[in-house]
């Protein structure tokens, strides 16, 4: 029994709270856009050949492609699907299809375990850098996280170190009145001096989570390394073990440029998760395992929506849920 099938079986048996509910539905209709597409596809080419060929293989290929998986990614895939293929004598294109989310699953789940889970500190506020270029939705992302936090009863402090956007700190000023967060921020301000004054009054208010907006300029990534390195010193001079997370948003409708700009932030600074906003508004629903296979980050949020609720914890389970719902609960 394949990782899929075992997958499908305890997901079906798994006893459903009303939470679970509420994840499936949100995971359903977030992925909807890549499913269809995605699974379609998959439905369609297992109609169209009813043996395993190389022409299989390479139109399989370009719709992996086309799910934002990733070149590189597919490439491996579709050799280690090839030699599986050989090995277990695979000729029946609809027990492949179930071989191919097998697959599929094993690449997010196999080799270094990745926790989705965010870091919280025990002695203090827990410091959740915000990385990120401009457009992606960095500011609506922390808005949402403080949003998810207030609501478990946290107290949540936002610190706008994006200072000389124009813009940037009244916008975020704004979120934070939105959502009953505590607020610091000077415009036209070194940010290392904004993010110091405004841990400060985030330990004297005793604060649970501090969510620190930065610049997104990767124009000039040296300018942005010396940037991030003087906030990271700041910050570990003022809360031990802090920041301890640094998030970066990525627009998952960007599909591979979202990647290159993983793999910039990566070689900057020190990223522990991945927040992937937009997802339910794209097609590219793959980019999950092109960021596992690429980077090695996890996802820790991704955006289903357009509402403070439709930011959610990444659940892998959920997601291959939403992706394959089709052929998990056929025969269901």
């Amino acid at each position: 029994m394949g990782l899929f099938s075992k997958f499908k079986d305890a997901f079906l048996k798994k006893e459903i709270t009303e939470e679970d509910k509420e994840e499936k539905v949100a995971y359903d209709k977030g992925l909807e856009k890549t499913r269809k597409e995605f699974v379609n596809e998959l439905n369609i080419l297992g109609l169209k050949y009813n043996k395993v060929t190389d022409e299989y293989f390479e139109e399989l290929e370009n719709i992996l492609i086309m799910a934002d998986i990733g070149v590189n990614t597919v490439m491996k895939f579709i050799d280690r699907l090839k030699s599986r293929v050989k090995k277990e004598n695979i000729t029946d294109t609809k027990y492949l299809q179930e071989v191919i989310v097998d697959e599929l699953f094993i690449i997010y789940v196999s080799g270094e375990s990745l926790s989705d889970k965010i870091k919280i500190n025990e002695n203090g506020p827990t410091v959740i850098l915000m990385v990120g270029v401009n457009g992606v939705g960095k500011t609506t992302t922390i808005a949402k996280l403080a949003h998810k936090y207030v609501s478990e009863g946290k107290k949540v402090m936002m610190i706008a170190g994006d200072t000389f956007r124009a813009g940037a700190v009244p916008q975020l000023e704004e979120w934070a009145t939105k959502t009953n967060s505590l607020f610091y921020g000077k415009p036209n301000t070194d940010p290392a001096g904004v993010i110091f004054d405004g841990l400060i009054k985030a330990k004297e208010e005793k604060v649970d989570i501090v969510l620190i907006d930065t610049a997104g300029r990767l124009q000039n990534k040296v300018n942005l390394m010396k940037e991030l390195e003087k906030i990271n010193k700041v910050i570990g001079t003022h809360i031990e073990g802090a920041p301890h997370e640094t998030l970066l948003v990525i627009d998952a409708s960007t599909g591979q440029n979202g990647i290159l700009q993983a793999e910039s932030f990566k070689e900057i600074t020190n990223i522990t998760g991945i927040v992937l906003t937009k997802l339910d508004g794209t097609a590219k629903g793959g980019i999950v395992l092109a960021i596992k296979e690429s980077v090695n980050i996890p996802v820790k949020f991704i955006g289903l929506g357009e509402k403070m609720e439709d930011l959610k914890p990444f659940d892998i389970e959920a997601y291959i849920y939403g992706l394959f719902k089709d052929m998990i609960e056929d025969g269901e």
